[in-house]
């Protein structure tokens, strides 16, 4: 989520240990890199229908934006009001859903338009967001995921995300994928795949290594963000103020990495 750089190190930490004590991680191998907005503080991503869509965060710099996959560019654009802080973004219909960190209100805009269309009281804080096709996930950095009614942000249930029982907090950054939950770790390099119906760890991915130390320019420039494109089974992941957008293969831990070669070559 937020900008709390002083704590970053202690969460880190504390995230990799009990990861590491429960589960041996997935690898990745990168399949493209693409750029990305370096001063963008990316807090939801995207891709419906063939387009990025990206949510960033920070007052006086929040925006929703479709950004071109290839080039990185911005190809069309809204700017939050000063006293917003954007947060996740998930699709629902013909509209996106935006959320805020703190103002307790998500925004609904028409996916084509970009034209806001309501707004919806939030009583949570808003940290990542996504859909399952039936209701709204969101995360508010706690160990919990809501499952929410997409019109009316009415609570259905909620899950307790666990790791061989222990809790798993600092949720942030939210897909669906295969039918398993995928959320960043604040201020952590792993993601977490999650059970919706039990909240249970299934596996980690480790993506230490994506992006060099000398390409996190700002100490908060940590992984978070993390979309797929469904109909050609592509993930991609970046990070907020990170110059680069991954598109990434999950390799499992007991698989023998092959060399592949890379689009393009």
């Amino acid at each position: 989520m937020r900008v709390r750089p002083l704590l970053c190190l202690t969460f880190l930490a504390l995230n990799l240990a009990a990861a590491g004590r429960a589960h041996a991680a997935d690898g990745y191998r990168v399949v493209q890199t693409f750029p990305h907005d370096s001063q963008a503080f990316t807090q939801g991503l995207v891709y419906a229908d063939g387009h990025l869509y990206e949510s960033t965060g920070l007052n006086g710099r929040s925006s929703l934006r479709m950004v071109d996959l290839t080039t990185g560019q911005v190809q069309q654009r809204v700017d939050l009001a000063q006293q917003y802080f954007g947060e996740g973004l998930a699709p629902w219909g013909s509209t996106l859903i935006q959320l805020t960190w703190q103002n307790h209100v998500a925004f609904v805009y028409d996916r084509f338009s970009f034209r806001r269309l309501r707004t919806i009281p939030c009583p949570w804080e808003g940290w990542g967001l996504t859909e399952d096709g039936k209701s709204l996930i969101l995360s508010d950095g706690s160990s919990t995921l809501r499952f929410l009614d997409p019109e009316t942000f009415h609570e259905r249930r909620e899950i307790t995300v666990k790791d061989h029982g222990k809790p798993v907090d600092k949720l942030n950054e939210l897909e669906y994928i295969h039918g398993e939950i995928y959320a960043n770790i604040w201020y952590s390099d792993r993601i977490a795949r999650i059970s919706p119906s039990t909240g249970a760890v299934l596996g980690w991915i480790d993506l230490t290594g994506l992006l060099t130390p000398a390409e996190r320019v700002d100490p908060d420039a940590v992984l978070n963000g993390i979309a797929y494109d469904a109909v050609h089974d592509r993930l991609f992941v970046t990070g907020k103020l990170w110059p680069k957008l991954f598109e990434i293969k999950v390799i499992p831990k007991n698989a023998k990495l092959v060399p592949v070669q890379k689009r393009g070559q």
